[in-house]
């Protein structure tokens, strides 16, 4: 049987096949999800299910092709969620907060994803966003032109996601080893 460690807030849960893994739901049936996730998860993990499927550059996928977390089993990330906390941290902290909480003038994040799918998010951040969250009306920057976000923005996502759906813990996640498949297209994407 495959276990998934997984790490909330210092404590340490070990979920198999029989505890939660992720089986194809029968028609009309809530979708599967993997390992302890949040009563409120994400969009896409409450639509969609969040079993993760290996793709090209070691991203993995959702039964509906958007981009998810994966841990192994011995409760590492993968390499987009631990690459997606970096740059998060790098370019989103400043006004979202860490761990994607929020902050005075921007939303939290993980409350934000239980309602916008992966294409909602990314429209937003291309495009930016007049907030209505805020009594202020703050506004959201286009990033649709940067490289530091755009040629990340799946990793950010998936970094997001698995915060909001409570499975990836706050703080970084431990450093998997190097995908250089998945870093020659960051590094392509960014120019070099």
């Amino acid at each position: 049987m495959k276990t998934l460690l997984v790490a909330f807030a210092g404590a340490i849960t070990l979920v198999g096949a029989s505890q939660g893994f992720a089986q194809t739901a029968p028609a009309g049936q809530a979708p599967a999800t993997v390992g302890k996730v949040d009563a409120t998860p994400s969009s896409d993990t409450k639509n969609f299910g969040n079993e993760a499927t290996e793709g090209d550059l070691g991203k993995y996928t959702d039964p509906e092709g958007n981009p998810v977390y994966h841990y192994g089993d011995d409760g590492m990330a993968d390499y987009y969620t631990w690459r997606g906390y970096k740059k998060y941290t790098a370019n989103c902290m400043q006004c979202h907060g860490p761990d994607a909480l929020g902050s005075s003038f921007a939303p939290n994040l993980t409350e934000e994803l239980q309602a916008l799918s992966y294409y909602d998010f990314t429209g937003i951040v291309v495009n930016g966003q007049q907030n209505k969250w805020h009594p202020n009306n703050s506004v959201m920057p286009a990033w649709g032109e940067d490289p530091n976000v755009m040629c990340f923005l799946d990793a950010i996502y998936i970094y997001i996601r698995g915060r909001a759906d409570g499975v990836t813990p706050r703080g970084e996640p431990k450093r998997p080893p190097a995908n250089k498949p998945a870093q020659d297209a960051e590094n392509s994407c960014l120019g070099f």
